[in-house]
């Protein structure tokens, strides 16, 4: 019998599958009120009320799994639950429905003027040629970013009549053909489409993406929608090409700081904005709920969830022979995806030496995990990781190898993409630590962390002293730098390490330089 805490209000219909079972016992009571019980709990489900802190964690010294019904996990001390075992689960895709409707009707109403009309009528005016809309059906719908989200929005284009437009330099072209979207760049996106919606996560390269920059490329009357992340789309250049005409409206759900009181978008007749809606209806708070106590009922039968935060516990004996091993194969794996700026057909890893004489599964896993994670706004880990790579068409492959090239155990990852395929060779020396030891053909040494630069380019000298010079003018301060080269005169490639991440303006100095074929910020 396992004994249950349901530390925040969820509403039974939601805990159905607890309920329905005979081997678990439900307390609905907050922390306070369950003070005494703390220490017989084997799991907890909270909402955002309830904060799980380290200091909670000690006291519930049988608590095994943490499930938060809902996308995110700020209110769970993550760390502190996997350096104690503590299995940590949420519901990532509870919501994809409900957003993608959220966003359809923002849409709708954008492109009819709803709000404002029925603003107008309820001010006693009758002022039907004032809001003549615009149709959906024929027009051309560019989505940036796609995730589950994006999907979804776009099945619903497809039945409206609109011509679907895609950027997500991670969408094979086969997936593309299979959605019916036309995957483009960027630029073409945004200068073909009649509607703009993003859903991407917010990140350091997708904040302010959209700006008044590649904004005045887009044609004149273009609406945009953000019922992603606030910050997405630059707010200040938004409003200034709105007011200005260029953009004939936009549609808000999230804003870069919220509640965005006294924002000056909102006083635009232009835009149409709710209150970050987009997760907020009865369906998809159910279905947050009834998701993760699925995944309590499924982890304490014995088995595996699909969306964890984290990594199980294992034993001790074996933890200690993975280690080293699941970090810098989890390195590589985010090395080689900030690398391939295009989709991904397949990804086989090679192991090699006498070091790695355990199941190798759960390193592949990693592998998956460490790819993903920059692509995804999702939670993703060694738990997930093969369900995000089959719902995304990516292939995985592994096997086992005798040719370690001289080091006493070798990793060996092959990522194929659409139009290219990369390489990547590692290996972990005791007392030495992790090593990147062959990147794309290329032999070299470099440990994997922190803040990296690699750059591709033609062996000619001055090439490495014009990177220097431009890096050192503006104040940057180079930790380390290794180089590697096939043949004199060929191909040959640096890579080098920064204290702080490097800026963007900084990589653009750098790509003027002619000899310079290729370049790939990564953070580690």
């Amino acid at each position: 019998m396992y004994r249950i805490l349901v530390a925040d209000a969820i509403k039974p219909e939601g805990l159905g599958p607890l309920l329905e079972s005979s081997h678990v016992t439900l307390i609905q009571k907050t922390i306070q009120e369950a003070k005494d019980e703390l220490n017989e709990m084997d799991a907890i489900l909270v909402r955002s009320a309830t904060k799980v802190t380290e200091e909670l964690m000690s006291q519930m010294s049988n608590l095994k799994i943490i499930a938060r019904a809902g996308v995110g996990v700020d209110n769970i001390d993550v760390p502190a639950a996997t350096k104690r075992g503590i299995v940590v689960v949420n519901a990532p895709d509870g919501n994809t429905i409900s957003t993608a409707e959220h966003t359809f009707a923002m849409m709708a109403s954008l492109m009819r003027h709803i709000p404002q009309a029925y603003s107008s009528l309820k001010n006693g005016e009758w002022k039907r040629s004032s809001f003549t809309g615009t149709e959906l059906y024929g027009k051309t719908l560019g989505i940036v970013g796609m995730g589950r989200i994006g999907t979804e929005i776009a099945k619903r284009a497809k039945v409206f009549g609109m011509d679907v437009h895609v950027f997500d330099p991670f969408l094979t072209a086969d997936r593309a053909k299979k959605i019916s979207v036309t995957s483009l760049p960027l630029s073409e996106v945004l200068t073909s489409s009649d509607i703009i919606t993003v859903h991407t996560p917010l990140t350091n390269e997708t904040r302010g993406l959209l700006n008044k920059d590649n904004l005045r490329t887009c044609k004149k009357g273009v609406y945009l929608l953000n019922c992603a992340r606030g910050g997405i789309i630059n707010e200040d250049d938004l409003y200034e090409l709105i007011v200005e005409g260029h953009i004939a409206g936009a549609a808000i759900d999230v804003f870069t700081e919220e509640p965005p009181l006294g924002h000056k978008l909102l006083e635009l007749d232009q835009v149409i904005a709710t209150p970050h809606l987009g997760a907020s209806t009865k369906e998809a708070q159910l279905n947050v709920a009834t998701q993760v106590a699925q995944e309590v009922l499924v982890f304490l039968e014995g088995k595996p969830v699909s969306n964890s935060i984290n990594l199980p516990a294992i034993s001790k004996e074996v933890f200690e022979k993975v280690q080293p091993f699941y970090e810098l194969i989890k390195q590589m794996g985010a090395i080689v995806s900030q690398c391939m700026q295009e989709g991904v057909q397949e990804i086989s890893v090679s192991y090699a030496g006498e070091a790695l004489d355990f199941d190798t599964s759960i390193l592949t896993k990693s592998l998956i995990s460490g790819f993903f994670k920059p692509r995804l706004d999702v939670p993703i880990n060694e738990v997930n990781a093969l369900l995000i790579a089959k719902e995304r068409g990516v292939s995985i492959g592994d096997k086992t190898s005798h040719d370690t090239f001289g080091y006493s155990n070798l990793i060996t990852v092959t990522v194929t993409g659409d139009k290219q395929q990369l390489n990547i060779s590692g290996t972990f020396i005791p007392n030495y630590g992790s090593r990147i030891v062959n990147l794309n053909g290329f032999k070299i040494d470099f440990h994997p962390e922190g803040n990296l630069l690699y750059i591709q380019h033609i062996d000619k000298p001055g090439v490495i002293g014009r990177v220097g010079k431009i890096l050192g003018d503006n104040d940057v301060n180079i930790a380390t730098m290794q180089v590697g080269r096939k043949q004199a005169g060929g191909e040959a490639i640096m890579v080098l390490t920064f204290d702080k991440p490097l800026q963007p303006s900084l990589k653009d100095k750098l790509k003027e330089n002619a000899d310079i074929t290729s370049m790939y910020k990564i953070t580690l």
